[in-house]
């Protein structure tokens, strides 16, 4: 009998395999994707590397609090609304119920290696912010320097918060962007991801919970672990799990 599975997913399968696969490319083209990736990766590595150095051996830069005075001079009611909203979801318990969820419906959509990279995704990203927060230790900003909305006793750099949302969302919009055909839904779902990822940063700084070179760590670091995830998700698919997805193809 015949599973009825909507056309985005069935091509949404093919798209699993074209994405680790790409036959057209020569050795050559290859290595020098690869040599590109690295060199990218290297870059941002190096980069946060510096940041995390001067955030060690320097207490306070003054465009941190330039930027976030700035950013809590907008007293539009909107914007500040949504800039709660953004930090809200990544704060326990909602965080841990909105991964779950994501995850839990890749899974029963069929995609179980695709969920599976996800968790491991929201795992290590978040192992390693806990790490290197402690590794730095820096101070978050002080009461009476900015208006603070939540007293947190964790440290401060690099943003936990910008730091998930970058890898783990961004990690998503890739499976969005390379599973789903060209629709709607799948406009709807990267822009929803994307936004977050995007204004995450801001939302940050805005609530005086984090200095803008945290977020900066954050992003980039959240970079790192993205293109990180990416190259694991497809060496395991093209490896493991291309057969598995041929299959279920076949039976569609």
């Amino acid at each position: 009998m015949k599973k009825n599975i909507p056309q985005p997913l069935i091509k949404g399968q093919k798209a699993a395999i074209e994405v680790v696969k790409d036959k057209t490319s020569t050795p050559q083209a290859q290595r020098r994707k690869v040599l590109r990736f690295n060199l990218g990766v290297g870059i941002l590595i190096l980069a946060f590397a510096i940041l995390a150095f001067l955030v060690f051996t320097i207490p306070s830069f003054t465009f941190d609090l330039s930027i976030s005075q700035g950013l809590q001079s907008l007293a539009n009611p909107f914007f500040g609304g949504l800039m709660t909203f953004i930090s809200w979801v990544g704060f326990s318990p909602q965080a841990f119920i909105v991964t779950l969820i994501i995850i839990v419906i890749i899974f029963l959509f069929g995609y179980h290696w695709e969920a599976t990279a996800s968790l491991f995704t929201a795992s290590i990203v978040s192992l390693l912010n806990f790490l290197i927060k402690i590794l730095i230790h820096r101070p978050r900003p002080a009461v009476g320097v900015l208006s603070i909305d939540k007293i947190l006793n964790s440290y401060s750099f690099p943003s936990g918060h910008v730091m998930y949302y970058t890898a783990f969302f961004g990690f998503i919009c890739f499976l969005i962007f390379s599973l789903l055909k060209p629709s709607w839904i799948r406009t709807v779902l990267l822009i929803v991801f994307g936004i977050h990822v995007v204004l995450v940063g801001f939302s940050r700084i805005y609530s005086g919970e984090h200095w803008a070179s945290d977020v900066l760590g954050g992003y980039l670091l959240g970079t790192v672990c993205l293109l990180g995830f990416i190259r694991f998700y497809r060496w395991g698919k093209l490896h493991f799990f291309v057969k598995q997805t041929e299959a279920m193809n076949k039976k569609t």
